[in-house]
């Protein structure tokens, strides 16, 4: 016996910006369990930017997806079904990396059991997921904040920026400023997530806002955008300042290379540090992250928003305003039971 299920399919490489003809969404047959195998009906899905990357095939720090076979990316569901040995059970909460469809057939051993007793399943998507960590671990390792340091993060208003700005106050920062699009999300980031002042790129030249929020100059700055975001940075940055880059999102969809920062001969008259980095490599630091990330959610010092869209129908068009930047906080997808 076999479930029905529908899941996504990229079907041509992207050139620029992908469009709606690049995928398709297929009905497909899902198997039953065999040993160690479990069946899972996926509730949410994971939207990120780094999938933009997986479309062009070429070598990255995680593997392009490939043409006519269903997308992967960050899951929640529960099990429906479970092979003779399997060490998870019927009704278990589970996270994975087979998102993109309806059900899952999986190895049980390749997944997580979640306890969603005091927080949502999705949490674990974001906040207690790999958004969270990678806020953590940009602010601790990569570019670490230091007690009295200016902080700017762009894309502050997304998943990772979000979780950013409050992380970077909790290790010390005197100011933490954040770059969003639009006068709506600039003020969620100064009342809702702890940002001491905002700037609308959209509104004025970049460079001569991020002048006035920081007149004292930056020490830390968190990058999910790159271009124009990261050249104001580094014309702002103080002496041994760090950088953290961990995004590029306005520059993904550039046919070409993109041109480098302007100034970034900055880097070498003020002995900054700019470093790179993909959590992948940094997931020891999930346990010291998870235990303090609950603790601050518990005790209301760790605000988080969600953009959910419905139906795996509305996958794409949740991605696509992903990148677009429709969203404030995590963009997830929420499949509700047939």
């Amino acid at each position: 016996m076999s479930v029905a299920s529908r899941e996504w399919q990229l079907i041509a490489r992207p050139v620029g910006e992908p469009k709606a003809s690049d995928f398709r969404l297929l009905r497909a047959e899902v198997a039953d369990p065999g040993p160690g195998q479990i069946l899972v009906r996926n509730t949410w899905l994971s939207v990120d930017p780094y999938m933009r990357g997986r479309m062009d095939d070429v070598p990255s720090y995680i593997p392009p997806f490939q043409l006519e076979e269903p997308m992967t990316g960050g899951a929640v569901g529960v099990v429906v079904a479970a092979g003779e040995g399997s060490s998870v059970p019927v009704g278990a909460t589970v996270s994975h990396f087979e998102g993109w469809r309806e059900y899952a057939l999986l190895e049980a051993a390749t997944t997580q059991v979640l306890d969603t007793s005091k927080v949502p399943a999705q949490a674990f998507l974001g906040v207690l997921g790999i958004t969270g960590l990678t806020a953590y671990v940009g602010l601790t390792e990569i570019a670490p904040v230091k007690e009295g340091d200016v902080v700017f993060v762009s894309g502050a208003a997304g998943a990772v920026g979000s979780v950013a700005g409050q992380i970077a106050k909790k290790l010390g920062a005197s100011k933490v400023i954040g770059s969003a699009g639009g006068p709506e999300k600039v003020r969620r980031l100064t009342e809702d997530f702890g940002y001491d002042a905002a700037i609308d790129y959209r509104q004025g030249e970049l460079n001569a806002q991020l002048k006035k929020a920081a007149p004292e100059g930056v020490d830390v700055y968190f990058d999910n955008v790159g271009g124009d975001h990261l050249d104001a940075a580094l014309r702002r940055m103080n002496l041994f300042g760090r950088i953290a880059l961990c995004g590029a999102i306005s520059v993904y969809n550039e046919k070409g290379r993109p041109a480098g920062p302007a100034h970034l001969t900055n880097a070498i008259g003020k002995s900054l540090t700019l470093r790179g980095f993909t959590i992948g490599h940094h997931m020891k630091a999930f346990p010291e992250y998870i235990g303090k990330a609950i603790g601050w959610l518990a005790d209301g010092s760790l605000r988080t928003d969600e953009t959910v869209v419905d139906g795996i129908d509305n996958a794409l068009n949740a991605w696509f305003g992903l990148m677009s930047g429709a969203n404030t906080g995590k963009m997830l997808v929420r499949l509700p039971e047939a």
